[in-house]
């Protein structure tokens, strides 16, 4: 059996070892801004929470999710806080929708991250949207690659029309994906009523409104 270590600290012998999970379980979701998109993020990217969600998405470390995902599920029920109670999520209210994994990163991690950490929060995902051509990982491009590598990346597998979404990602930087994803699925006639990330990466110019501390 291989050895286990904190995915958070890499203390021995724990998952994720408490004094990690403290840390997760102070933060509290902030509302940001970016590419003109109001977005609410469960938890600020640094720190334990980068190693936790590092570890997670790219260090095969499925067994964290469930240590993330009550900070989405914050940054979901914060969202949602400004939504009309008509449009609650389930039923005939509001479907979630997540921007789908490239094919390269779904067989090098073997398990899809958002979906994955939405079960834990007891919500299941309509997969409405699908990869209209290839491209590259956003992780290390600069704005303006990433906006260019996001555009026209992705499509509605059908007609929506009439259906409203709460939109859902893991990593909010610049904007660029979920900007693109709010856009194919208005494309099909569908309305994006809010959106929610696990974690959002701090810039200079987009401060959050809420602490995640």
């Amino acid at each position: 059996m291989m050895p286990i270590a904190c995915a958070g600290c890499g203390r021995p012998d724990l998952a994720v070892c408490g004094e990690c999970r403290a840390v997760v379980a102070a933060s509290r979701p902030g509302e940001v801004s970016r590419a003109g998109l109001r977005v609410h993020a469960g938890l600020e990217y640094g720190g334990v929470a980068a190693a936790l969600i590092g570890a997670f998405k790219d260090g095969g470390r499925a067994d964290v999710a469930r240590v993330l995902a009550p900070s989405l599920a914050a940054a979901i029920r914060a969202a949602l806080s400004g939504v009309p109670p008509r449009a609650g999520v389930g039923g005939a209210g509001l479907l979630v929708a997540t921007v789908p994994s490239t094919p390269a990163a779904l067989r090098a991690r073997g398990y899809r991250p958002v979906p994955m950490l939405l079960a834990e929060c007891g919500l299941r995902t309509a997969p409405v949207l699908r990869l209209a051509r290839e491209r590259d990982d956003q992780a290390g491009l600069g704005a303006a690659a990433r906006a260019a590598n996001a555009e026209g990346g992705l499509v509605a597998r059908k007609r929506l029309d009439g259906r409203r979404f709460l939109l859902v990602d893991d990593v909010l930087t610049t904007g660029s994906t979920l900007l693109e994803a709010r856009r194919a699925l208005i494309a099909a006639g569908a309305s994006v009523e809010a959106l929610a990330v696990l974690a959002e990466t701090p810039l200079r110019l987009g401060r959050r409104s809420g602490s995640s501390r």
